[in-house]
C-alpha cells in the first residue's frame, strides 16, 4: 500500500489507485463521456475500460473533458481474446483512447486457454504500449498454467469479488504469486445494496451500504472498480478513506460469501471457448 492507503503498489513497482470507476455497460457516448469527466472532476484517477465494452472512444474524450493530466490518471483496458493479436489491438486502443499507453492492459477472460495470449500481452509491453500486463476471469488454476509459460509475469488478476462472492482461496493464490486481485461488480451489480447484514453495517458507521461494500475489499488492499452512470452515486462511492470497519464488521460480512472460499474466479464461464 502507498502511504496515504489509496493505491496498492504491483509487483512490477506501478502504483494501482484502489478506487475506480468501471464503465462495463455504458455505451459509447454522451453517457460514457460524462461518467468518466464526473468521476475525474470528484477525485478519481484510475479508470476500466475494456475493447469488448466498445466504449474507449468516449473513455478518452472524459478523460480529456476533465482537464486532469494524463500521467495523473491510470487508464485499464482489457484485450478481447477473441481476437487474434494483443499487440495490434492495443494499438487500436490507443488510438480510440487518444493515449500513448495505457496503464494496464489484461486479457479479459482466458478463452482459447489461459497461455496462448500472454506473449502477445509481453510484446506490447515491451513495446511501451502498456506499462502493467494482467489478466481476468483467471481462477487458480489457469494462474498456475500461465505462470511458468511466463517472462514478465502478470501483476493483476481482475475477478467478481465482494463479500458475497469472497474467493478466498483465489485471493490467497494471487498472494502468494505476486499478482494484485482487483475487483469487479463489488456491488453485485446492485443487488448486494438490499442485504440486511450490509445494511446493519453501514448503520452503525452512519454510511451507505455501498460504501460498506466497497470498504471491505479496499482494507485487504483490493481495488475495486464500482460502475455508476449518476454523479451522486459515483461521489458517494469516493467516500472510502475516512473510515474504518470493526472486526466484527468484516466477520459479518465475510460470512455472507456463497463461494465457500473458492479458488475459481467464476462459478460458470459466460464465454464460449
Amino acid at each position: 500500500m502507498t502511504a496515504d492507503g489509496r493505491a496498492r503498489v504491483l509487483a512490477d513497482g506501478n502504483e494501482i489507485p484502489l478506487l475506480g470507476l468501471g464503465v462495463w455497460q455504458v455505451p459509447n457516448g454522451r453517457e460514457s463521456v460524462d461518467a468518466v469527466r464526473w468521476a475525474l472532476e470528484l477525485g478519481y484517477r484510475h479508470i476500466d475500460t475494456a475493447q469488448a465494452y466498445g466504449n474507449e472512444e468516449s473513455v478518452g474524450r472524459g478523460l480529456r473533458e476533465s482537464g486532469v493530466p494524463r500521467e495523473d490518471v491510470f487508464i485499464t483496458t482489457k484485450f478481447f481474446p477473441t481476437r487474434k493479436d494483443p499487440v495490434a489491438e492495443a494499438e487500436r486502443s490507443l488510438q480510440r483512447l487518444g493515449v500513448d499507453y495505457v496503464d494496464l492492459y489484461v486479457i479479459h477472460w482466458p478463452g482459447g486457454g489461459p497461455t496462448w495470449a500472454w506473449p502477445g500481452m509481453e510484446r506490447a509491453r515491451d513495446a511501451g504500449f502498456a506499462r502493467s500486463i494482467g489478466v481476468s476471469n483467471f481462477s487458480a488454476d489457469e494462474l498456475r498454467l500461465l505462470l511458468p509459460t511466463a517472462t514478465v509475469p502478470p501483476v493483476v488478476d481482475q475477478v467478481q469479488f465482494s463479500p458475497y462472492e469472497y474467493r478466498k482461496a483465489l485471493l490467497d493464490a494471487c498472494g502468494e504469486n505476486g499478482l494484485a486481485l482487483e475487483a469487479y461488480s463489488p456491488l453485485g451489480t446492485g443487488r448486494y445494496l438490499a442485504s440486511d447484514t450490509v445494511a446493519r453495517v453501514a448503520e452503525r458507521h452512519g454510511r451507505t451500504p455501498a460504501q460498506v461494500l466497497l470498504r471491505w475489499s479496499i482494507e485487504r488492499g483490493i481495488p475495486v472498480i464500482p460502475k455508476s452512470t449518476h454523479r451522486e452515486r459515483i461521489a458517494e462511492n469516493a467516500q472510502l478513506f475516512d473510515f474504518r470497519l470493526s472486526e466484527q464488521d468484516v466477520a459479518e460480512l465475510d460470512a455472507l460469501d456463497r463461494t465457500g472460499g473458492t479458488d475459481r474466479a467464476l462459478e460458470r464461464k459466460w464465454w464460449s471457448s
